[in-house]
């Protein structure tokens, strides 16, 4: 479990392409300051496991069912990734309740900058829009972000939703350059599924 308040900005600094998996060396030295095998880090909002740790970084599997519904598979050297470790029961909960699991991806649709935040425009699958409300909260490549605005547009665009980025989030995520068409990580506030899940059972 996560809380979507990222730690860090790490690095891919070695992709390994295996038959049917894939795995990463990722650059982040606070994250990996206190971690050993077998621990749970969020990269990009994807709960992966710690399989081997090193001076400055660490090492993670990732399965195909991962890279085909997430944004992992598209990850190279170079690419900046958001990093946070599991949740420990006794720290605040300064985000929301993320588990990692990311529900779909979306697209960045556009950037609006203002003088003290901007606000960035995502697509949202058909399937993840009815999870989604304005003011609620929703997880971005690992991000807990309240979302601002939400729409539908005829054509190719269809559902979008809006989150407004304060400079610390435009400074220590990725999100801050994330350029018009970057693919990202969606997960979907938890509580909203169940409820869906329980009414269906009723």
């Amino acid at each position: 479990m996560f809380t979507g308040i990222v730690e860090e900005l790490g690095e891919i600094v070695a992709v390994e392409r295996l038959a049917d998996a894939a795995r990463l060396t990722i650059r982040g030295k606070l994250v990996t300051s206190d971690a050993g095998h077998g621990d749970s880090i969020a990269v990009n909002g994807v709960c992966l496991t710690v399989v081997d740790v090193l001076d400055d970084g660490f090492t993670v599997d990732v399965m195909q069912e991962t890279l085909n519904r997430s944004s992992i598979g598209g990850l190279g050297e170079g690419s900046a990734v958001n990093l946070e470790r599991a949740a420990a029961l006794n720290s605040r909960l300064g985000g929301h309740l993320v588990q990692g699991h990311v529900d779909g991806t979306g697209a960045v649709l556009s950037r609006t900058p203002s003088e003290n935040w901007e606000v960035v425009r995502i697509s949202l699958p058909e399937s993840l829009a009815r999870y989604v409300v304005e003011k609620g909260s929703i997880t971005v490549d690992g991000i807990s972000l309240t979302v601002s605005g939400l729409g539908r547009e005829a054509g190719a665009e269809g559902d979008w939703f809006e989150v407004s980025l304060i400079p610390t989030t435009l400074s220590l995520t990725n999100l801050g350059s994330a350029g018009v068409g970057t693919k990202v990580n969606l997960e979907v506030d938890v509580i909203a599924k169940y409820v869906e899940r329980l009414q269906q059972r009723g």
